[in-house]
């Protein structure tokens, strides 16, 4: 079973959006005419997609952590030094892991706090 999409809150669906195509390199898409107009939907893989929604008064959880919530991503070991170097140009915060693992590894938050883990590919 693979995920469709999940949805992530901000202030700033747009701004958000134009990070993750900056640093990830996802693919803004179109959204359904009879959504809320302030939406940013990219594809982050076939079927796969981030869904951002504008919550004029959203703050991020205190729980954004290693051993709390995150999300997590596999990534070509090859362009770690690449995409931590577009992450912090765009605003992220780079975060080293609380533990070792048999895997490279490493955590960044996005402008709103939102919490990522990037795994290299098996």
């Amino acid at each position: 079973m693979a995920f469709a999409h999940f949805t992530l809150a901000t202030t700033d669906p747009q701004k958000t959006g134009g990070f993750f195509e900056a640093t990830m390199g996802y693919r803004q898409i179109e959204t359904p005419e009879n959504s809320p107009r302030d939406l940013c939907w990219l594809e982050i893989a076939p079927e796969q997609q981030i869904h951002l929604v504008r919550v004029d008064d959203f703050k991020i959880s205190a729980h954004e952590k290693e051993f709390g919530r995150h999300i997590a991503l596999f990534h070509d070991l090859k362009d770690f030094d690449g995409l931590k170097q577009r992450l912090v140009d765009n605003g992220a915060r780079i975060v080293e892991p609380l533990r070792e693992t048999p895997h490279q590894r490493f955590f960044f938050e996005t402008p709103e706090g939102y919490l990522f883990e990037i795994i290299e590919s098996p």
